[in-house]
């Protein structure tokens, strides 16, 4: 039997074809270069030592592809003549174009990794379009069923607020009780809410996302990747209510006089804002397990960019500076500058399944009662392994993340 764990571990590592590449449509895409010696710029950082051992699902090579060939490796793609992107202490970044879809560059765009809060723009992106902003809506004790010490807008139980305020708490605060209450609500359960953000992922061609809690807080099996990010981000950017609440400095949460709850202020933690010229807004996260994660988007020229960064640690720059860092880059390039693109809502849906992998992780209840379920599959080796694997992950993320919340700068679970 002790071949037997080896076994297991070449299966979760098998990549899992499930159809043809998504069809990409052409663009004026450079060839992809490398910097002298092949090095990326941005360091693959070791993984910190609260990070429990559950394994990323398999490799698949058609989600890999969406975007652009280019685009399938875990080092550094740019435009030739480009020059060299700043190096940043992220895993994975990718830049690109709002209004074109134009991927000006990355570092390892397909690589997975865990989002932290900025999954909360997969929420919006799921349920803005279908909540009404001027609604009043009752907070419930379930939706304060967060991870303790862990960010909150201060959301009273019992409390009567407009969907709008619930959106600014979301955004500007990072509220995950916020993100309870905006998921239950457009899903009718948290849960529900989940399984509609996971749907909305697929139809936006983010086919290496799934997430497992409404926040971001971390769950077994919930994973992201740059490109996805940016694919999130381009749709969150379109709604002209999301480009309103994510561009607000403050905002005053309403008091709750029946629960003698007095009005507060609430203001915006993206620093990008106030600290560079053109900032449109975007979304901080940080966890134990994700680190720092950052998406952010501006406008110079009459061009509007986004960056997604992934896996960041904090050294001389923050999340967010890291970012600003990249949009200067990507600015500098010419206009038709690209290595690839942001499929468009739909391109290629049906076409990439999500891999035997991923849909044993999706099976993972999240922390906190937050769980998403996908369309029933037969049990295969691979999922088999990947259940054994994950159930021990899980186990150790629980009493791991009990013990090491650790507050950053940027905020713990933002």
């Amino acid at each position: 039997m002790r071949g037997l764990p080896a076994v297991l571990a070449a299966a979760l590592l098998l990549p899992v074809l499930t159809g043809p590449a998504p069809a990409v449509a052409k663009a004026r895409v450079g060839p992809p270069a490398r910097l002298p010696g092949g090095a990326p710029p941005c360091p693959n950082v070791p993984a910190p030592a609260t990070r429990p051992p559950q394994p990323p699902p398999p490799a698949d090579p058609a989600a890999r592809a969406v975007g652009g060939a280019p685009l399938d490796t875990a080092g550094l793609v740019v435009p030739r003549q480009a020059p060299a992107p700043p190096a940043v202490a992220a895993t994975a970044w990718v830049v690109a174009d709002l209004d074109s879809g134009a991927v000006l560059g990355g570092c390892g765009p397909h690589e997975y990794a865990t989002p932290a809060s900025v999954q909360k723009l997969l929420l919006a992106a799921t349920m803005l379009p279908k909540l009404d902003p001027h609604r009043v809506v009752t907070v419930t004790h379930g939706d304060l069923d967060i991870e303790p010490g862990s960010s909150a807008v201060g959301l009273a139980e019992g409390g009567r607020y407009p969907i709008e305020t619930i959106w600014l708490g979301l955004l500007l605060r990072s509220g995950n009780e916020a993100a309870n209450v905006l998921a239950r609500l457009g899903g009718g359960s948290v849960a529900g809410g989940v399984r509609e953000m996971n749907e909305k992922a697929r139809e936006l061609g983010a086919y290496q996302t799934h997430a497992v809690t409404p926040s971001g807080l971390d769950g077994p099996g919930q994973f992201t990747s740059a490109y996805d990010l940016a694919l999130i981000a381009r749709a969150c950017f379109a709604e002209p209510a999301f480009r309103r609440y994510t561009a607000t400095r403050t905002a005053v949460v309403p008091g709750q006089p029946a629960l003698r709850r007095k009005p507060f202020e609430i203001q915006n933690d993206n620093q990008l804002l106030t600290s560079y010229p053109g900032a449109l807004g975007g979304k901080t996260g940080f966890t134990d397990l994700a680190r720092h994660t950052y998406v952010g988007a501006a406008e110079r020229g009459g061009r509007r960019l986004v960056v997604t960064v992934l896996g960041a640690e904090v050294s001389s720059q923050r999340g967010w500076q890291q970012g600003a860092a990249l949009l200067d880059w990507g600015f500098g390039l010419p206009r038709d500058a690209a290595v690839g693109e942001l499929v468009r809502p739909g391109a290629g849906r049906s076409l990439v399944a999500p891999s035997a992998g991923a849909s044993a992780l999706a099976g993972g209840a999240g922390l906190r009662g937050a769980s998403a379920t996908g369309t029933a599959r037969p049990p295969t080796a691979v999922s088999v392994a990947a259940a054994v694997l994950l159930v021990a992950g899980g186990a150790v993320l629980v009493a791991r993340r009990r013990r090491h919340l650790l507050r950053a700068r940027s905020g713990v679970g933002r």
